[in-house]
């Protein structure tokens, strides 16, 4: 990827928020380019100040109020879960001058989920998660899939074959590797991993055990795409369910990781309620687990974990463009699953991931019981695969190749 700056597809809803809000909250996995994107947005007439200057974070932490005072458009305060008392010096500025656009906030960790913060700045501020780039950005394209989807407009495939998929997948979205040879990448993510451990999560997490967290990271990395059996991770690794619960509740605040909730609405009893993961990158995700691109074409389980990871990261990112739009999964004790279950204003869509480049009516099984026995909002199918053809069924179901997620 050239070093010039890349669109991103969050960039016009920045801006809208800045015209209807007094407050933006940029939020996001460390590193993934929050800074450079919100720099080039207001860049004009802007206060710019970082919190990882130490100078800086000890104003802040002394005189919040008058850290925040500028006379610029906007001003950036970068990181600011390092001192969650701006929060309520910002909320008092912005109750007496009530113009939009006054701040642009970014922070590398869920900061109404801090049990230091007691300022949520309800009803004032936006806000927006960035993530690490979809391939669609990379290529500079439209987010355009929901759009394909909505339409039944599916294109054929120009390339993107499983190999191709998986080098994708093993590049990932993080802005800096992406710019680097494989080697230099993997030690890029290692010091990424070390760093956040080591220094970052002290400002909001009290970690007594580093090398715990570290080791359940690398689980959750081995389970990306699957469901977590928390019993036999307590297990391997000696920690009690209430320390794994919140070691996985920290990796998913510092957006290092996503819980996707099974969806329950139907009157089937037989529904499973288990939460599914995902790694938030699959750069990261091989790094972590030193997978090569040898390794995942020879076992099925690494490269069903690899695509399906990659394929949920490139929804999500066109998903959270809008607000009407929600990702769960569907698993019932019947064996019946869907990977991605998308809800959506037209209705209901499954997917179903596939590494293979053929089909058969067996990969549209679980879909086809699924629109027999649901009663609710129309419901279609589709059926993502590395192979060449775009086909739709009478049913309303439709085979797709995977590069109508980016083309």
């Amino acid at each position: 990827m050239a070093r010039k700056k890349k669109h991103r597809w969050q960039e016009e809803n920045i801006k809208q928020a800045l015209k209807k809000r007094r407050v933006l909250l940029l939020t996001g996995a460390r590193q993934c380019g929050k800074t450079t994107l919100a720099q080039a947005i207001v860049s004009s007439d802007c206060e710019y100040r970082t919190l990882d200057d130490n100078s800086l974070l000890k104003m802040a932490r002394a005189e919040p109020e008058e850290f925040i005072e500028h006379t610029k458009k906007t001003m950036i305060i970068d990181e600011v879960q390092r001192v969650p008392d701006l929060l309520l010096a910002i909320k008092k500025a912005v109750d007496v001058n009530t113009r939009y656009g006054q701040f642009l906030i970014t922070g590398s960790a869920d900061i109404q989920a801090l049990p230091t913060v007691q300022e949520s700045l309800a009803g004032r501020v936006k806000n927006i998660r960035l993530r690490p780039f979809a391939y669609g950005e990379i290529l500079e394209q439209t987010a355009r899939f929901f759009s394909r989807l909505r339409q039944k407009d599916f294109v054929r495939n120009t390339g993107f074959n499983k190999k191709k998929v998986i080098a994708l997948a093993l590049r990932g979205g993080f802005p800096e590797p992406l710019l680097l040879g494989q080697r230099d990448s993997r030690d890029w993510y290692k010091d990424y991993i070390n760093t956040l451990i080591q220094k970052d999560l002290k400002d909001f997490a009290q970690i007594k055990r580093q090398r715990a967290l570290r080791e359940l990271f690398a689980v959750s990395a081995a389970y990306s795409s699957r469901y977590m059996n928390k019993d036999k991770i307590r297990a391997k690794l000696g920690l009690a369910r209430q320390t794994v619960d919140e070691y996985l509740n920290i990796l998913e605040n510092i957006y290092l990781l996503d819980i996707v909730p099974a969806w329950s609405k139907t009157d089937r009893g037989r529904i499973g309620r288990q939460a599914k993961l995902y790694l938030n990158d699959t750069g990261l995700l091989a790094a972590i687990l030193r997978w090569q691109a040898a390794d995942v074409l020879q076992d099925s389980n690494k490269l069903g974990n690899l695509i399906e990871t990659f394929v949920y990261n490139q929804i999500a990112a066109q998903a959270e463009l809008s607000a009407d739009i929600n990702l769960y999964h569907y698993r019932d004790y019947d064996n019946h699953e869907i990977d991605l279950v998308i809800e959506h204003p037209a209705g209901l869509t499954g997917v179903e991931v596939k590494a293979s480049s053929r089909f058969t009516e067996e990969h549209f099984k679980n879909l086809r019981w699924f629109a027999r026995n649901y009663r609710g909002a129309k419901f279609s199918g589709i059926v993502l695969y590395t192979g060449e053809l775009a086909m739709s069924f009478k049913d309303n179901m439709h085979l797709v190749p995977i590069n109508n997620l980016w083309e």
